[in-house]
């Protein structure tokens, strides 16, 4: 879920698809929230890279580490998140851990969120 001490700051990943979907997607995955962390993924800076295709929309994404309980919750509503948005095209979550996540890669709100 967003943050609501201010307006929301470009997406911290990589897009690769048609402009007039980027704030869409960006608003959709805003929507999923890691239960862990109270914050949404990518505030959060667990989504790395989208990539939208004709038939499919691929995000690349990690967690907080690799024991995250969470993990499995958090890719399914990814998933269905991208498929209400989305129905015409396929949602592919793939799960890497290459480059591990970091806490710098918490965005500003996410870092006033947690009182840093």
């Amino acid at each position: 879920m967003p943050l609501d001490d201010d307006a929301p700051a470009p997406p911290a990943y990589e897009y690769e698809g048609p402009p007039e979907l980027r704030e869409p997607i960006d608003r959709a995955l805003h929507g999923v929230v890691d239960p862990e962390m109270a914050l949404d993924i990518v505030d959060v800076g667990l989504v790395y890279r989208v990539r939208v295709e004709p038939q499919r929309v691929h995000v690349l994404m990690t967690m907080t580490s690799a024991a995250c309980p969470a993990a499995g919750l958090i890719l399914e509503e990814v998933e269905a998140a991208l498929q209400r948005l989305l129905p015409e095209r396929e949602p592919e979550v793939e799960l890497t851990w290459e480059p591990a996540w970091t806490p710098a890669r918490l965005s500003p709100r996410a870092r006033r969120f947690m009182g840093w």
